[in-house]
């Protein structure tokens, strides 16, 4: 490595250079190579079948109420890029919606001569007046903010705007709002903004007040703003590393103030109420609160010294907090019993005179369907009156539904979604594969009902692993439609490194245990094969993102348990990961690759140096994008020219848009989905 942390031996390093010409041609030379390959008459029917599916006016639309409407972001075929809509609640509830057009982002694309893609907007309560909108371009988290007059349905001329870079924007009123935004060049390490500053409408951004900054070796920041009127006030973080936080409130005209708390855990102010979520033990008080618990405390208490707090939940063997929302009188928790979602009300007990905390009770949502995933949020997050809130309920076999939960009252089911998929002849079941340390790691496996080929399931293991993300039981979709019910098998891994059973089995697959997770997920293909479901020249591993290197490394350290490997926008180099692009931002994660003591372990999971030849390598898809500012795409460039610089099978595929994912509209995602199973297809699915 010399001084500018660039590796000279690296013989790949010019495929790192995003846009060079050389790297561009390459690229061109692999993209064809694999179309030609892959994209046959087969390959055409799938897209299409996934364009439908992704394209169907009968999906349900997601919606946020904001005063006296619901908005909603739609794509369709006739509309790519999407329209953003709205109507009332009430006609929501009927089978043909009329919704009043906001925004066409394909029209505006078009005459702008720009690939724009809907990255959100900020709305201006209590009367929803204006917006700033976030447009992406071509799917990068990077946006350009606009300001948009919804009563007039246009951009203000001489509004608010900011140019393409990584920018947090919120409002105080109308004439003001906050910023965070990388585009003048004072970021931190991970090319995130460091600072954020007040800005008054009429003035230069460059005059904008400086209201709270971190330091450049942090990794990133956010900001809050209170949704109560009467009680305006910011509540800034300061991302010192993932899951390292700092906490500032402060009240409009008053100074900044630290709270007291750990830098491990998650909070939520609302209502006058302080909620923590705790990532480590914690010993608070008269109280100690195990890792995964959700405890509270009136925020005034809090600020007076005060540090009673409240228990609303603690977590039991197998069973993690998923997901909160907090009201002004209960609360609704999420909780995952075995990698499935149960919802429960808390209500607090108000008669508690002469005890330092309300007794929280919990209470099971009923009418609501087991061995599923449940999303939930505020019906009106931005209504300080609101105690309603949407669940979206979905199963690997059940295509979901939406359905609007209001205190004492029944479930009400808003949207159902029609299948994609036969799913008759399907069954679903969890099993454990047992991990060298005897830990238990759970998967699930979805198989068809029919007679079992006698070389096994052809079967798609899927695994992530990091980050503390939970894969629950999902709808299947296009793999559905596309694999399960053409006869193959589909199988999801609950690794070390995610949040299925809270922060513990997180933190127990991060940095050196990193290969513990990957050990995990190579445990579970061979359970898969030791069961009999299936012949490791049958199973494909698939991951994208951290998921990449999960799948990079079964194929560098476990290529005797699978017939193919399909990678998707991966990092694979872990030791040039933090000088390229939020590569830095995951230190925490992973491990710091300049630090002799990190880089011993960290060696031992870089899959793009792990390559060697004459190994028993399967053959091996791997994907990404060129506009993805998150996780650089020479990740997946230089691993798939080292593999076939070594005469390896390795296909590539590059999509000129998409971001951190694979399109920036459903027909990208459709090639890319398509692409997918022809390699499957292709590869394990032969006979």
């Amino acid at each position: 490595m010399d001084r500018t942390g660039q590796d000279q031996t690296d013989p790949f390093l010019w495929l790192e250079e995003i846009d060079g010409a050389d790297a561009l041609a390459w690229v061109a030379v692999a993209n064809q190579r694999s179309t030609e390959r892959l994209c046959t008459p087969e390959f055409e029917a799938d897209r299409a079948m996934v364009l439908d599916i992704l394209n169907a006016d009968d999906r349900i639309p997601a919606i946020i109420q904001r005063g006296g409407f619901v908005y909603n972001f739609w794509t369709d075929a006739a509309h790519p890029r999407g329209l953003w809509r709205r109507t009332s609640l009430a006609d929501y509830r009927t089978d043909a919606p009329d919704w009043d057009l906001l925004l066409d982002l394909d029209a505006l694309g078009a005459a702008a001569q720009k690939s724009y893609v809907w990255a959100g907007a900020s709305v201006l309560a209590p009367d929803f007046s204006r917006a700033l909108i976030s447009l992406s371009d071509g799917g990068a988290d990077a946006v350009e903010i606009r300001e948009f007059d919804l009563s007039r349905r246009e951009f203000v001329a001489d509004g608010f705007s900011l140019p393409n870079a990584k920018t947090q924007v919120t409002w105080i009123d109308h004439d003001t709002i906050l910023v965070a935004t990388a585009h003048d060049g004072d970021v931190t390490a991970s090319g995130y903004a460091r600072t954020v500053r007040r800005w008054r409408r009429g003035t230069a951004y460059s005059k904008a007040e400086l209201v709270f900054e971190i330091n450049a070796s942090d990794t990133f920041l956010s900001m809050d703003r209170s949704i109560d009127p009467s009680d305006p006030y910011t509540l800034f973080m300061r991302g010192i590393a993932f899951f390292q936080y700092q906490y500032f409130f402060q009240r409009d005209g008053e100074a900044a103030q630290r709270l007291d708390l750990p830098e491990d855990c998650d909070v939520d102010i609302a209502y006058g109420r302080l909620t923590v979520r705790t990532r480590s033990a914690w010993s608070i008080g008269p109280d100690t609160w195990p890792a995964g618990s959700l405890v509270t405390i009136r925020l005034a208490d809090f600020l007076a010294g005060q540090r009673h707090f409240a228990r609303i939940f603690t977590p039991e063997p197998r069973t993690a907090l998923d997901s909160f929302i907090m009201f002004a009188d209960h609360a609704l928790i999420g909780v995952l019993d075995n990698v499935q979602t149960r919802i429960l009300r808390a209500d607090p007990d108000t008669d508690y005179a002469g005890h330092p905390a309300p007794v929280w009770t919990l209470t099971p949502v009923e009418g609501l369907p087991s061995h599923s995933a449940i999303a939930m949020g505020k019906l009106a997050p931005q209504d300080p009156q609101s105690h309603d809130a949407l669940l979206s309920v979905s199963g690997f076999l059940d295509p979901g539904r939406l359905i609007l939960a209001v205190p004492e009252r029944d479930l009400e089911t808003l949207k159902i979604a029609p299948p994609r998929f036969d799913a008759r002849h399907l069954h679903v079941a969890q099993h454990a594969a047992i991990a060298d340390d005897g830990t238990a790691i759970p998967y699930f496996l979805i198989t068809p009902t029919t007679a079992q080929p006698p070389t096994g399931w052809p079967t798609i293991l899927y695994g992530y692993g990091g980050f503390d993300v939970s894969l629950e039981p999902t709808y299947l979709g296009a793999t559905g439609a596309l694999w399960c019910a053409r006869g193959g098998a589909y199988a999801v891994a609950n690794i070390r490194g995610g949040g299925e059973f809270g922060p513990d089995w997180h933190k127990a697959g991060i940095r050196a245990g990193k290969r513990i997770a990957q050990n995990d997920f190579a445990a579970v293909a061979a359970d898969l094969v030791s069961t009999g479901m299936t012949t490791p020249n049958r199973i494909m591993g698939y991951g994208g993102s951290n998921g990449g290197l999960l799948v990079g490394n079964m194929l560098t350290r476990f290529p005797e348990h699978f017939g193919a490997i399909l990678c998707t926008v991966p990092l694979l180099d872990m030791r040039r990961y933090t000088k390229l692009l939020a590569g830095h931002s995951w230190i925490a994660e992973y491990g710091d690759p300049d630090d002799p003591a990190d880089w011993a372990f960290l060696q031992k999971i870089s899959a793009y140096h792990l390559v060697q030849p004459g190994q028993p390598y399967p053959p091996t898809l791997i994907m990404t994008t060129r506009r993805d500012d998150r996780v650089h795409p020479g990740h997946a460039r230089k691993m798939a020219a080292k593999l076939q610089s070594m005469g390896y099978d390795a296909l590539y595929y590059e999509q000129d848009e998409g971001g951190h994912g694979s399109g920036a509209d459903a027909g990208q995602r459709a090639f890319a989905t398509a692409l997918h199973f022809a390699f499957a297809r292709a590869i394990v699915a032969r006979e």
